[in-house]
């Protein structure tokens, strides 16, 4: 992992995309309402992980972009250097009266393999690796809770312990317009999301 000192320099612009999301209709940059609960996940490639979510109901609007380095407003080109420090995000926005952060966590969880450090099946970086950002005190608990419960799942199934990273959520900077529900623009594009086939216990009691 790069380190702040030897992080690319910040940018001065942001990216900015103010089409609305391809399947949902939705706006990805307007302020959160209150009723509505935002998680960010990272798990690989961003473009089939988006479409994980989005197809969730409860779920309001997604958007991929880049969270956990050091360099402000960074381009998909600058990440892929590994010498920014983000991984590529997901921003889920749900209603959480019809869909748990809970259940959000274990969609996250059973589509991807979260034991492998730097990398994602063959996408190897920094920037694929397995991340949990909370927004809360709460977030975190839950997230703590079925990373405990689903690592002892997978310990039974012969896998390795969890790598994922549970962090508190810091800045979140958005992903250059052709990102944004990739898979729906490209419907024959790269998707190399997969679980690894073991469901991870998840209920309202974590919630």
């Amino acid at each position: 992992m790069v380190t702040h000192s030897n992080a690319l320099p910040d940018r001065r612009e942001p990216i900015v995309v103010s089409r609305p999301h391809l399947t949902l209709g939705t706006s990805m940059s307007a302020p959160t309402p209150d009723s509505n609960e935002t998680a960010f996940v990272a798990m690989g490639c961003f473009w089939g992980a988006e479409r994980k979510f989005f197809e969730l109901r409860g779920v309001k609007v997604t958007c991929v972009g880049y969270q956990g380095g050091f360099t402000a407003n960074p381009t998909y080109q600058d990440v892929c250097t590994g010498q920014t420090g983000h991984a590529e995000v997901v921003k889920v926005v749900f209603d959480p009266q019809v869909l748990s952060y809970a259940d959000v966590l274990g969609c996250f969880f059973e589509n991807h393999d979260p034991t492998q450090g730097y990398r994602q099946g063959n996408d190897v970086g920094t920037q694929y690796r397995s991340v949990i950002y909370f927004t809360s005190e709460r977030q975190e608990r839950i997230a703590r809770s079925v990373t405990s419960a689903y690592g002892e799942v997978l310990c039974e199934a012969g896998y390795g312990p969890i790598t994922t990273e549970i962090a508190p959520a810091g800045p979140f900077y958005m992903a250059e317009e052709y990102h944004q529900q990739y898979l729906v623009a490209n419907p024959n594009g790269y998707c190399g999301i997969g679980g690894v086939g073991v469901s991870c216990p998840v209920g309202l009691s974590l919630d």
